[in-house]
């Protein structure tokens, strides 16, 4: 992969958006923005923030010796540095990249749509820009660059010359999504659904959904909200969009008042075929993820490829090529005793609705001889008090797998509400388990890994696949088939 020279930015562009400081010998164009030097790239500016565990400023020298072409750092800590650094010196360097941020969005023309909802962002967010791309130069966020300052740096990163920008807007309480719209002012703003996660930071889940419609504030002029027509708040979000001035208010799923409405899907193991109404088009495409949530929320995207201008069927054409992100149904063959099984690594997070999705998706992969279906959970965080209750109602949707593995104290409850005979083994945590999940594979299983991103099953995950990681003579070509 060769090295990034187009301007993104000049330094001092980057002086005159944060009322900072250059100096040193700056390289004359920076090509990038970073805040990490593990991945920084030549030409690009890294911004020394303070994170909760380290501090940017002790690695200033490293991004120099990486040939950064300058370096964001506090006017106070400027005599501490590296002799001879390329600098810009600011305040604050949260608050500069932030600053940035504002400056991308100011001088782009790009129709941009923000992303948020308790379940989906990041995949939606993705076959957005997957869509779009088909259309023009395309800008989104990288992976779930979603909180205070994954989204300022998100916009750094625009080019100017972008057509559309797509930005995920996470948060985990109250009043954390105003001040990230804010930065993007959207023309669109989707909110995918509204379920009980963060459920212990909020007094209920209408808590939850008035949070999430903090997203309509930002909403430019004559811009759009994109709700969830099948969520039980959909109402509730609608009237939040409707009090912020937002005239055009879109509802998207099966429901028949959905102007993005669902005619009919086929569910197959690894994707689905839709015909859909968006907005008065018929449409019909191939996704290329499985499961019906998956299907939800393409409707979505495509309503909102509409809404900002997009070619409809460019962007619809598009969503055949989608493939999971990391974490959220990569699937991986193992060569274990008996043949090759196929693991599915939910493990990016959990809760209580992503759960059931994941188990139905297992639930509809077809097996080979032998094979059975496994399901390897872990706990699912941040539910609050009930949280036992809701472990232990996920045993209905547990049904999709033949053996259950759970890990921790919450999947507890889920283990001893299953019946034997479904019982893999419990664990008190995702280290515990993998053993024991690793002598019950055989050729033809497929085991589905997922929980919180506390629970630690993602390094579960990957312990399974370097343990039993298939050789490519092993595979056929129909191995995922």
């Amino acid at each position: 992969m060769g090295i990034n020279t187009e301007l993104l930015w000049t330094p001092g562009a980057l002086a005159a958006a944060t009322g900072g400081t250059l100096l040193g010998t700056t390289a004359p164009a920076v090509t990038g923005v970073s805040i990490d030097t593990r991945t920084l790239a030549p030409g690009e500016a890294f911004f020394a923030i303070r994170g909760e565990n380290s501090d940017g400023h002790a690695y200033v020298g490293r991004a120099s010796e990486r040939g950064a072409a300058l370096s964001v750092v506090e006017r106070g800590r400027v005599s501490a540095m590296p002799a001879g650094a390329p600098l810009l010196a600011v305040d604050h360097v949260l608050g500069a990249l932030e600053a940035v941020g504002r400056a991308a969005r100011a001088r782009t023309p790009a129709k941009i749509i923000g992303v948020t909802g308790s379940v989906g962002k990041t995949t939606t967010k993705e076959a957005l820009a997957l869509g779009l791309r088909a259309d023009g130069p395309t800008h989104a966020s990288a992976a779930s660059y979603n909180n205070h300052w994954g989204v300022p740096l998100s916009l750094a990163r625009m080019p100017a010359g972008s057509a559309y920008g797509v930005f995920e807007l996470g948060m985990n309480h109250a009043g954390e999504i105003t001040p990230l719209v804010d930065m993007v002012r959207p023309h669109v703003a989707i909110v995918t659904t509204v379920e009980p996660v963060h459920i212990a930071q909020f007094a209920s889940v209408e808590a939850i959904a008035d949070a999430k419609a903090e997203i309509f504030s930002g909403l430019v002029p004559g811009g759009a909200a994109v709700i969830n027509r099948d969520n039980p708040h959909f109402e509730r979000l609608a009237g939040a969009a409707r009090a912020a001035g937002v005239a055009t208010i879109i509802g998207f799923g099966e429901a028949s008042g959905s102007d993005a409405r669902l005619v009919s899907v086929a569910l197959q193991a690894q994707s689905s075929t839709v015909i859909a109404d968006i907005m008065g088009e018929t449409v019909s495409f191939k996704v290329g993820l499985p499961g019906r949530h998956i299907v939800q929320n393409m409707l979505a995207v495509l309503a909102s490829a509409k809404l900002v201008g997009a070619d409809l069927c460019l962007a619809a054409l598009a969503l055949a090529s989608m493939g999971p992100p990391p974490g959220r149904g990569v699937r991986t063959p193992l060569a274990v005793k008996g043949g090759i099984a196929t693991l599915i690594d939910e493990s990016y997070n959990a809760n209580p609705a992503s759960m059931r999705a994941a188990l139905a998706v297992l639930g509809g992969t077809p097996l080979t001889g032998r094979g059975r279906r496994l399901a390897v959970l872990g706990d699912m965080l941040e539910l609050g008090p009930e949280g036992a209750a809701m472990h232990r109602d996920l045993a209905g949707a547990a049904a999709a797998a033949d053996l259950v593995f759970c890990a921790g104290p919450l999947m507890r409850a889920l283990w001893e509400a299953l019946p034997a005979t479904r019982r893999g083994a419990w664990a008190p945590d995702a280290a515990a388990l993998q053993p024991l999940v690793a002598e019950r594979l055989r050729g033809g299983d497929v085991i589905m890994v997922k929980g919180s991103n506390g629970s630690r099953m993602g390094i579960l995950a990957r312990a399974l696949i370097e343990r039993f990681r298939a050789p490519a003579e092993a595979l056929g070509a129909d191995a995922f088939e």
